[in-house]
């Protein structure tokens, strides 16, 4: 509840200590000034938000092909939103020639990270690790994902709920290509990934690295 003025001309500020995004804004006076005229002027002022949007209908994906230069940044960062009515679906993968992969992956409603770094081969138990996340994500409403990976740790965030881990496998680093694939896996069979189904939905603002991939789809 906010407080307002108390005469015609004095103005109450208020400044909201975290911000908020919202779609409509609904103001309930709850009281009047006893001793004036019943009246409200509201203004509002917020921060500019851009939104690019991308829909993916299960059978499509969008492939960033990263440039060689950038491979050696020491810090992965992705994040991107989300929104769906389907439980199942690819949202994120890479892949490397020696087995090496990660993969962001919807299923049952939850969102799953699977990352393996090393030789699959020689110890394919200890080098999987599979970090899950949320649940009935499947609403149709826009949920928020933050992949932060250095080295062998790894910062995982769902919609403000963060879990801190480290990879397992003999290696530090993930040996992966030059690919980058979202709402699906180009060739069908290539991973090993748990339901191997395209996304169906939507994605907002995905970055990768301070990249915009979705505004480089629309220019490229």
């Amino acid at each position: 509840a906010f407080s307002g003025n108390t005469n015609a001309d004095t103005v109450i500020y208020y400044k909201l200590q975290h911000s908020i995004k919202a779609r409509f804004l609904r103001f309930v006076p709850l009281e009047w000034n006893p001793s004036g005229r019943i009246g409200m002027r509201i203004e509002v002022y917020g921060c500019t938000y851009r939104s690019e949007v991308v829909g993916f209908d299960g059978k499509s994906c969008l492939i960033y092909t990263l440039n060689k230069k950038l491979m050696n940044a020491l810090k992965d960062v992705i994040s991107l939103k989300f929104k769906t009515m389907q439980s199942d679906g690819i949202l994120l993968h890479r892949e490397g020639q020696n087995g090496d992969y990660i993969t962001l992956e919807l299923t049952k409603g939850k969102l799953s990270l699977l990352i393996d770094l090393g030789d699959t081969k020689i110890h394919p138990s200890n080098a999987q690790t599979n970090i899950t996340l949320g649940s009935l994500l499947d609403d149709q409403h826009w949920h928020s994902v933050l992949i932060e990976h250095f080295n062998n740790q790894v910062n995982f965030t769902v919609d403000k709920h963060t879990h801190h881990f480290h990879t397992k496998g003999e290696f530090n680093y993930l040996d992966l290509d030059y690919e980058l694939s979202f709402g699906g896996i180009p060739v069908p069979g290539k991973s090993r990934t748990l339901s191997r189904r395209n996304f169906h939905g939507c994605f907002e603002n995905i970055y990768y690295n301070g990249v915009n991939i979705i505004d480089l789809a629309r220019r490229h």
